[in-house]
């Protein structure tokens, strides 16, 4: 009997899956950016964006990348490891990323794509749990 098997990372479903993320992300960055939309690191970064409409200083959405003004080259770089993880993971990446949790100091997503250079550890913003850790 032959089975069938269907893979949902790093497989065309994934790809499906980064492709609608991307396209949400340009028309939504086309919606509300009021600044730069550049092709940087592989990314279409859009700036000038109302803080309400993304996360945190910014959000990676398959290869659109929106923020207000968060867009130096070492950011790029982390977001690039976030584009690559939705190439990877498709539309699973957001529920993956909510199981993960939003402590981004535990979050293996964001460990992934460097803590320092996605601008979690600055003195006073690590979180008791990652002091105990290194103390």
């Amino acid at each position: 009997m032959t089975r069938l098997t269907i893979r949902l990372t790093d497989s065309p479903v994934s790809r499906a899956g980064y492709w609608w993320a991307t396209l949400v992300g340009f028309a939504w960055g086309s919606i509300w950016s009021t600044g730069r939309v550049e092709l940087r690191n592989g990314l279409f970064v859009f700036t000038g964006m109302p803080t309400w409409t993304f996360g945190r200083g910014g959000s990676c959405v398959g290869r659109c990348y929106l923020t207000d003004r968060n867009d130096s080259d070492t950011v790029l770089g982390h977001e690039a490891v976030h584009e690559q993880q939705w190439r990877k993971y498709g539309m699973l990446l957001p529920v993956l990323y909510l199981f993960a949790g939003r402590d981004p100091l535990g979050n293996r997503f964001e460990i992934e794509a460097g803590l320092e250079a996605g601008g979690y550890l600055r003195g006073a913003r690590q979180s008791p749990s990652t002091r105990r850790r290194r103390g």
